[in-house]
């Protein structure tokens, strides 16, 4: 990256608005939550960030066994995967502690996180890489050589970038994961340091379990980095992250009370059958906005819903449609 560098990214009225309905969200979380003095709620989301996270890289361990993991109980279960589990709750834990500019903090944190399960934890590869779908080759990250050159020059623009905390951090997410400076750990400190990032913005994304949509969304993820990676800048990923960070936000603000959640999931699933029986073709985003609920929500129904055989899926994921039985 020459002196100066920016990341190729465009302004777009679509994330304008997130970033202020975001804004907005925080605002009332702000008022309306005591996330932080809460060490349960806190340990909670702690153990959902990073339960989501591990497995996203394959880590097969559910829930209750990284709360167990993490609690010093005996779990039956892959050495590697324990490990990666204790690895990501120490680095996790330092983040109150780590500087979102210093590369020196950066390594450190990877050798925490990779300790044990690496040759080259704390330490840029010193090989090539690429990350692969079964055979094919999806991105070859940046030559070994120049790792150290592109990370100094992409903590200089994000130490000086006047963009927007949630953008800012969108796009060292994306350009982090395309130089891919490390041997292993890349998507996981990644996700890390985006939430770094974050807290310095607004301190709850500290215990914020963004992590967990992420893994629910998780083809849509990989879907977003392939496309700005052909697009060859950043937008369409930013785009993908701040719907993820809305829709967090979203359920944290109005969740559903235990007496309202059945009737009102009865409710929003009727309404999805109804408008999915007006046009197949509406997408998630589409009966989110209609119904004023989040896709994560509507994905849930829409899944339910195959499941029980009340729709159907007709053709191919893109020009396919639903049709109701």
């Amino acid at each position: 990256m020459p002196a100066g560098y920016k990341p190729p990214f465009t302004m777009t009225e679509d994330i304008t608005n997130l970033v202020i309905e975001i804004g907005e969200l925080t605002g009332i979380i702000t008022l309306k939550e005591n996330m932080p003095a809460n060490p349960i709620l806190r340990r909670e989301n702690r153990i959902r960030s990073i339960h989501s996270s591990l497995s996203i890289e394959q880590n097969t361990l559910t829930v209750e066994q990284v709360s167990n993991v993490i609690n010093g109980k005996r779990v039956l279960g892959p050495p590697q995967d324990i490990r990666e589990v204790q690895n990501a709750y120490e680095a996790y834990e330092l983040l109150t502690r780590l500087n979102p500019y210093s590369i020196k903090d950066l390594l450190k944190a990877h050798k925490i996180m990779m300790g044990d399960l690496v040759k080259e934890a704390g330490l840029f590869r010193s090989k090539g890489v690429g990350v692969y779908a079964g055979d094919d080759l999806i991105h070859a990250g940046t030559p070994p050589q120049y790792v150290p050159e592109l990370i100094s020059e992409l903590f200089a623009w994000l130490k000086e970038s006047s963009l927007h905390p949630l953008i800012r951090s969108c796009i060292f997410h994306y350009e982090f994961e395309f130089i891919h400076p490390f041997s292993d750990g890349n998507g996981r400190i990644g996700r890390l340091w985006h939430t770094l990032i974050l807290s310095k913005w607004k301190v709850f994304f500290l215990w914020l379990p963004i992590e967990t949509l992420m893994k629910e969304r998780q083809e849509h993820y990989y879907i977003a980095l392939n496309a700005a990676n052909t697009s060859g800048e950043s937008t369409v990923f930013v785009h993908f992250m701040l719907c993820v960070i809305r829709d967090t936000l979203k359920e944290l603000v109005t969740p559903p009370t235990e007496s309202s959640q059945k009737d009102d999931y009865e409710t929003n699933e009727e309404k999805v059958v109804l408008l999915l029986s007006q046009n197949g073709k509406l997408s998630a985003k589409s009966l989110a906005n209609e119904i004023g609920i989040s896709e994560r929500q509507v994905e849930r129904i829409v899944k339910n819903l195959k499941a029980s055989g009340r729709i159907q899926r007709i053709g191919a994921n893109r020009s396919g449609y639903w049709k109701v039985i």
